[in-house]
């Protein structure tokens, strides 16, 4: 099996299409007082802990869940290519650890094409994660996404 198919299997991926132009969507992905408005599932309020927007830069968002834990996302940028693509580790805890996500955005007139990878260190952990509600889980973040942009660009 090559590399590449075997990412492939280790990747879990979401496409959006933005009806916002690139650059608001690169803010709001990029900036603290954009994140807070949409990053986490429905119902969840995202405090930034820390937020370090350059390669080796670090990140940390909370969030408190319903039954009063805090979850804890946080990683290390990779790489970042302004208006294209951010690649960092991520650790989601309690539920995911050890990820990589790319966000991958190209512009499309006035909207935005925009993919998202989580690529996970086996198979097996990406189809556990799958089970668990890991599109689920996303789909309601950057459906959040979407509601904020849509303030945004009115």
């Amino acid at each position: 099996m090559s590399k590449t198919n075997d990412a492939k299997n280790r990747t879990v991926t979401l496409k959006r299409t933005f009806n916002a132009p690139i650059e608001l969507v690169w803010e709001a992905w990029t900036q603290p007082n954009h994140i807070v408005e949409w990053w986490g599932p429905k119902g969840m309020n995202a405090k930034v802990i820390e937020h370090n927007f350059k390669v080796g830069g670090k990140w940390k968002y909370t969030m408190q869940m319903p039954d009063g834990n805090e979850f804890i996302s946080e990683g290390m940028y990779f790489e970042i290519v302004e208006f294209e693509k951010i690649i960092s580790s991520a650790d989601f805890k309690p539920m995911t650890e050890g990820v990589e996500i790319q966000a991958f955005f190209e512009k499309n007139g006035d909207q935005t094409n925009f993919t998202f990878n989580i690529v996970h260190d086996t198979e097996e952990y990406c189809k556990q994660q799958e089970k668990m509600g890991i599109l689920n889980g996303w789909g309601s973040v950057f459906d959040r996404l979407i509601e904020h942009l849509e303030v945004l660009v009115k």
